[in-house]
């Protein structure tokens, strides 16, 4: 008998569904099935692929309030954040749509000594199957930026979504299949990671893994895979810093909304920040003034800012990393009320940076300020960790911000703008332990195709 995977909602701990997990034996069914669906997907056009994502956002755009329900129940996020989140997964298919019909490669110069009757060009083939293992604080849209861009290319796609949270994805991928992808080409595996991701992961049949998710398991993932490309979004421990001449009124608004939005959970969340020492009082004041105005609660409510985080081991870990920072010298400004999952928002400061709350991804709502001396202290403090996904810094100074660009380490670097910022259409991606490879619907569509060279003897 297959076992039940049990879906609670984080806020009440209710169970709001039961799914059987996949066995073994299904999980290598899916498998076969995913490499039909390749030849399948074979047999469809650029513009075909491009008419069924584009069919697909257009019937999840008609549904939009039930997947924004669903992702409230099953995420803890706001309603107002699950409407975004449905928005911005709409916004990625028909971005992956364009891409489709934007494929092409290009004709290559075969000219060499004692070959001048050759000509050729190259195509981007598809990879394979794609693996493609979600997280489940973005459950929809990061599913969108990886089957949208895998169907644009002509992949078919095993989908495991996260255990704790894999309803959107299962009902992306439902609405894929009815916008007319094959169902072949669509194979979604319930399960946990430990055992059916490795299963997928393992396989000789997918070509190429693409995930979101820890570090820890990332790293587990490259041991497994063998030689498959994998993409990988890792986390990080997100940093801000701001000079003295910056927009401080403007910093606070926004490391407002960058701290604490899905309360914390966002693998680009601020988490730190290095104010230079000039401004750092007043800096504090402001972000204090903005920070308590936040409204936490039932994240159905229209008024709550903050909802519960994921699991309650969530909140214990982050109040034991808040304890132990606070033994180490690091000092309180903003303390946040647990209620059951619900952890309000904290803000710490002068804390040493050696700690978890700086070195490691907090992936809760809490906010380190920390004082510098100066732009290259502050970069310095910025890069002194395995991380790297995305910084900004805030300043007036354009050699400044050119200069902070080039040298914190990140794969993108944000001026006048918080790093949690995200567009779905740009090359989003870390550097260091926070991945390989680029997101981004024209990223992923060359990560997943394969340059196939076709070449003409005219002799």
């Amino acid at each position: 008998m297959s076992a039940i995977l049990k879906v609670y909602n984080p806020y009440d701990s209710s169970v709001i569904a039961e799914l059987k997990q996949d066995s073994e034996s299904e999980v290598h069914e899916k498998i076969e099935l995913a490499r039909i669906g390749l030849t399948k997907m074979n047999g469809l056009s650029q513009r075909q692929r491009a008419v069924i994502l584009n069919k697909a956002a257009d019937l999840i755009t008609e549904d939009s309030e039930d997947f924004a329900k669903t992702l409230v129940l099953e995420v803890g996020k706001t309603i107002r954040e699950a409407r975004t989140e449905v928005s911005r997964c709409t916004e990625t298919l028909r971005l992956s749509a364009i891409e489709a019909i934007k494929l092409a490669g290009e004709e290559v110069s075969f000219s060499a000594a004692g070959h001048p009757y050759k000509q050729g060009f190259f195509r981007r083939a598809p990879c394979g199957v794609v693996a493609a293992i979600t997280p489940f604080n973005f459950p929809l849209n990061l599913a969108a930026h990886k089957l949208g861009p895998a169907i644009a290319a002509g992949c078919s796609v095993l989908l495991k979504p996260a255990s704790v949270a894999p309803l959107s994805g299962i009902k992306l991928a439902e609405y894929l299949i009815k916008a007319g992808l094959p169902q072949e080409a669509m194979q979604v595996v319930i399960g946990s990671g430990s055992s059916v991701g490795k299963s997928i992961v393992s396989s000789t049949v997918p070509r190429m893994v693409t995930f979101t998710g820890s570090r820890a398991v990332g790293e587990e993932i490259t041991r497994f895979a063998g030689l498959k490309r994998l993409c990988m979004e890792l986390g990080s421990n997100s940093a801000v810093v701001i000079l003295s001449d910056a927009d401080l009124e403007k910093a606070a608004r926004k490391i407002k909304a960058g701290g604490y939005s899905l309360a914390g959970q966002v693998c680009i969340s601020t988490q730190r920040v290095y104010a230079e020492k000039q401004i750092y009082s007043n800096f504090l004041d402001l972000l204090l003034s903005e920070v308590s105005k936040i409204k936490t609660g039932d994240p159905m409510s229209e008024e709550t800012d903050l909802g519960p985080m994921i699991e309650s081991k969530e909140v214990d870990r982050a109040l034991s990393w808040i304890a132990e920072a606070g033994k180490s010298g690091g000092e309180v400004a903003l303390e946040g009320a647990r209620d059951g999952n619900v952890l309000g928002p904290w803000i710490l400061t002068q804390v040493p940076e050696n700690q978890k709350v700086i070195q490691d991804e907090a992936f809760a709502p809490l906010v380190v300020v920390n004082p510098v001396r100066d732009l290259d202290e502050a970069i310095e403090n910025v890069n002194a960790t395995g991380y790297g996904l995305q910084g900004s810094i805030f300043t007036s100074d354009l050699k400044k911000a050119f200069y902070a660009c080039n040298e914190i380490e990140a794969g993108g670097v944000l001026v006048n703008e918080i790093p949690t910022f995200r567009s779905d259409l740009m090359p989003y991606g870390g550097m260091k332990g926070s991945g390989l490879g680029r997101e981004g619907p024209a990223y992923a569509v060359r990560e997943m195709t394969e340059e196939k060279l076709y070449l003409f003897d005219i002799s």
